[in-house]
């Protein structure tokens, strides 16, 4: 006797946007500016509406919410690496003021590479996100194409340019180079080292530095430039490579406090004093640069001010589409913190 077909079991539908807002006592309008507008309701809505959600086990549909708005309620964030903290202040203060406005943030990372920010882009315009946020200003032709013809709105972070793709906020590299090297030219310093990782924007700093200290009638700068990402390993073997070399600066100029902090460590297997020996001068002002033995010289960059300024910008941009928002053009600047290592 053959079997007979089975019936397919009807699958139970999913929690609607009206279920939630039977379970939570407010109307449908309610809810859904509570999930994607929370700035516009009051706190007691929100949390009424945020534990309906979780008894029916309610799951936002997106993309139906942006076919239908023309508005994803997504910003992209794509960053160098998370393998250091440089970038975390900025991270962190644009997402949580994205996060109160009712954005939901995506990161990628491009491993220092403009091709790779060229794929990631490409995939991320089929997801239509309402923001794209880069970090510096150098971009194959091919995404500085295709971001214009998108129309989506752009900032380039921790980077100036003459020529941005759209919002800029940021600081001059070269500006960051010059000013270490009269620094330290202040400070009566003569024989100089620069430990780099490949980083644009970190090589562009080291040459402005070279270029300067140049101007004063200092050339020949040994440079060691080593493969990203920054990491402490990678400061020790640079300043292994200068002194195997035969090289014995006065003070090293490293792209990132990270590089110098692995600096420091190989300077004090070799039993160098610093600075009586060997200063150390880093970039970034990570959190770490004042605990460590001595003291780390660096630069300070104010992360959290670019990632409010990206964010500032953003939302403003949301809220004036058709170009009533003034261009966005911000120079976040950089101080020196001079510490025991210089």
């Amino acid at each position: 006797m053959a079997n007979k077909p089975s019936t397919p079991t009807a699958k139970p539908s999913s929690p609607t946007l009206i279920d939630v807002a039977k379970v939570a006592g407010v109307s449908p309008i309610t809810v859904s500016r509570a999930l994607h507008r929370p700035e516009v309701v009051s706190k007691a809505a929100r949390e009424k509406v945020l534990a309906a959600v979780r008894e029916v086990g309610y799951v936002s549909n997106m993309l139906a919410g942006s076919l239908a708005s023309n508005k994803s309620r997504l910003v992209a964030i794509l960053l160098p690496t998370i393998a250091n903290s440089i970038f975390a202040d900025t991270v962190q203060a644009l997402m949580d003021r994205l996060t109160h406005a009712g954005y939901q943030t995506l990161l990628g990372l491009t491993g220092y590479s403009a091709e790779q920010e060229e794929k990631l882009i490409e995939a991320l315009l089929g997801r239509r996100p309402d923001g794209i946020v880069l970090t510096g200003t150098l971009h194959t032709e091919a995404s500085r194409q295709r971001l214009a013809q998108s129309g989506i709105p752009v900032v380039e972070s921790w980077d100036l340019s003459e020529d941005p793709l759209d919002m800029l906020v940021g600081f001059s590299h070269e500006a960051v180079g010059e000013a270490i090297a009269r620094h330290l030219l202040g400070k009566g310093y003569q024989r100089f080292a620069v430990v780099s990782i490949g980083d644009p924007r970190g090589l562009r700093r080291c040459n402005s530095l070279v270029a300067e200290l140049a101007r004063h009638g200092h050339h020949d700068i040994p440079t060691h430039i080593l493969t990203p990402p920054a990491t402490l390993e990678v400061g020790r073997s640079g300043l292994k490579h200068l002194l195997d070399q035969g090289q014995r600066p006065e003070v090293v100029v490293c792209s990132s406090d990270t590089i110098a902090q692995g600096v420091l460590a190989e300077a004090a297997s070799r039993g160098l004093k610093v600075p009586q020996d060997l200063a150390v001068m880093g970039f970034g002002d990570l959190s770490s640069a004042a605990q460590v033995h001595p003291p780390l010289s660096t630069v300070r960059v104010d992360g959290t001010r670019i990632g409010e300024q990206i964010a500032q910008a953003l939302l403003e941009r949301f809220s004036y589409p058709a170009g009533g928002a003034q261009p966005v053009r911000i120079d976040t600047g950089f101080t020196l913190i001079d510490r025991q290592s210089t």
